[in-house]
């Protein structure tokens, strides 16, 4: 244990500064302080001695320099049970500094401004508040070292319960949080000069902090080791940062798939319900409310939906929960739902499947239900030795968008439908033929090596219900194989990216069957 007996309080942030200041003062600890926090502090009655006044050397070049000095420095890195490092500091007058609360000038909320100027950014460049960080941190045998408000209450707690002393073990944890602060504020800077002349929208150098979430039982396979890592802060209604209200302990595979979930059901207007199964959808539907989107992407393949994951974009009632029971009544195993929120009702009722995962994301979407903004504009995927980037596949069509082709024009109900498997494609493992019916899907051929085998699977799942549906196809169909197994099926229309070297031929193809081909200009390749 080490007593705090003298502190140095220096910040930009004074968010619940009063309250360790005072327990501090109650604990007889001297403080020593700066600037903007000094008056703070003695505006409320807290009595304060200035850094200037200790070092015996004013603030100067605007407040440029202030704790930049041997007083404050020596006083934060002094080992005290070294006999020389003592004499040393006795000689010329340093006495220690026990613990030091210090959070930066706000740089990254400047650089963030539109209008923000070179000058403006140089001037949030904090040099003293790193440079008191990291000397107490790595004096963390001597200096406790505070860089957040959130950590004031457990030091206030920890003092009363220690009389005014802090433990070894809590000063590490402090300091491993102060590198971890001051490495993100220079990763900001860094990472903001580096781009001052690039006028690439992908930075010359790309920055990543994540931080543990959860330690995960196992990876994909039980013989991988895995952990759960997330942004410092919540991006945005996201499965990562959803909270979970029941169930066991998420898994690897669970994060990926309820993910996948929310992500697809996020991009409808209309209340959808995505059903999962390794990262695919094996069921997608839009209906009028939420249990009829259920019972309508569940008809699509309930062998697949067994074991799966159900994502909805529409708070859960009773009705929608009882739905949803009574299908795993009947033998469809739910391994987990992620939505925006449940009524008290609909989440009592289904949690009594015990380890049934319950997930709740919050708003989804604005009260006009217009698709939900991007939470992560930028895809990140790893490869042995880097990283690939991208922007999110966001891209949405609307009818006037659409090229008709063919010498049959799709009805209004069809191009409806269309859009709808255009939409929902997209969300598909690539080679990706996806048949529906009205706004649900009724058999999805997901990530074949040739289309021609995606339209077969596609298909066949959907058996019966092929006939008069329409087909949407993620890219083009290199030869016209595919839109003849579609015209065998009785498939009525086809939407699609073109741009095939046989797309006359594959034209000629829907034509000979009667029908209605649409092109996108787009493709939505998913690997």
């Amino acid at each position: 244990m080490k007593k705090i007996q003298r502190a140095l309080i220096s910040t930009y942030d004074k968010t619940d500064l009063i309250d360790i200041a005072n327990a501090l003062v109650q604990h007889k600890v001297e403080i020593l302080s700066t600037g903007g926090t000094a008056k703070h502090l003695r505006e409320t009655g807290i009595e304060i001695i200035d850094v200037s006044e200790y070092t015996g050397f004013p603030e100067m070049l605007d407040g440029r320099v202030k704790t930049l000095h041997p007083k404050v420095h020596g006083g934060l890195l002094a080992q005290w049970d070294n006999a020389e490092h003592a004499a040393q500091a006795e000689e010329n007058g340093i006495k220690p500094i026990d613990m030091v609360i210090c959070n930066l000038y706000p740089f990254e909320e400047t650089v963030a401004k539109p209008d923000v100027t070179l000058e403006d950014a140089i001037e949030n460049i904090d040099i003293g508040g790193p440079t008191m960080i990291r000397a107490a941190a790595k004096n963390y045998q001597q200096v406790a070292v505070l860089t957040d408000s959130n950590q004031y209450a457990q030091i206030i707690s920890d003092l009363d319960i220690n009389d005014g002393c802090l433990s070894d073990e809590l000063r590490f944890e402090l300091a491993k949080k102060a590198f971890l602060h001051t490495a993100h504020y220079d990763r900001a800077i860094s990472t903001y000069l580096a781009n001052l002349d690039n006028n690439d929208e992908f930075s010359n150098t790309l920055s990543l902090q994540y931080h543990k979430a959860d330690s995960l039982r196992y990876g994909e396979n039980p013989h991988q080791s895995a952990a759960f890592y997330r942004t410092d802060t919540k991006p945005g209604p996201c499965a990562a940062w959803a909270k979970q209200l029941n169930g066991s302990p998420l898994s690897f595979n669970n994060i990926l798939d309820l993910d996948a979930a929310l992500e697809i059901v996020k991009d409808f207007k209309t209340p959808a319900c995505a059903i999962i199964k390794h990262n695919n959808p094996c069921g997608l539907a839009s209906a009028e409310n939420l249990q009829d989107a259920f019972t309508n992407a569940l008809e699509c393949d309930k062998t697949s939906a067994f074991g799966s994951i159900v994502g909805l974009n529409r708070k859960v009632t009773i009705q929608t929960a009882n739905t949803i029971r009574e299908a795993a009544k009947s033998g469809v195993k739910i391994e987990a739902i992620i939505a925006p929120s449940y009524t008290d009702k609909a989440l009592y009722a289904l949690s009594r499947v015990e380890n049934r995962r319950i997930l709740e994301t919050g708003p989804l979407n604005s009260s006009s239900h217009t698709p939900s903004t991007v939470t992560n504009p930028m895809q990140i995927r790893n490869v042995s030795g880097g990283v690939l980037v991208q922007e999110q596949d966001v891209h949405h069509i609307v009818r006037s968008d659409l090229q008709v082709v063919s010498k049959r024009k799709p009805t209004h109900e069809e191009i409806e439908s269309l859009l709808f498997a255009w939409k929902a494609c997209k969300h598909v493992k690539s080679n990706c033929i996806l048949l529906a019916q009205g706004t649900q899907t009724v058999g999805i051929g997901a990530g074949q090596m040739s289309r021609v085998d995606a339209a077969i699977i596609a298909v066949r799942k959907a058996g019966e219900k092929a006939k008069d549906s329409v087909l949407a196809s993620d890219a083009f169909f290199p030869f016209p194989d595919g839109v003849e197994i579609a015209g065998e099926a009785g498939i009525r229309a086809i939407i699609q990216p073109g741009g095939s070297v046989n797309d006359d031929l594959v034209i000629e193809t829907a034509d000979a069957y009667g029908m209605a081909m649409v092109l996108t200009g787009i493709r939505h390749f998913r690997h």
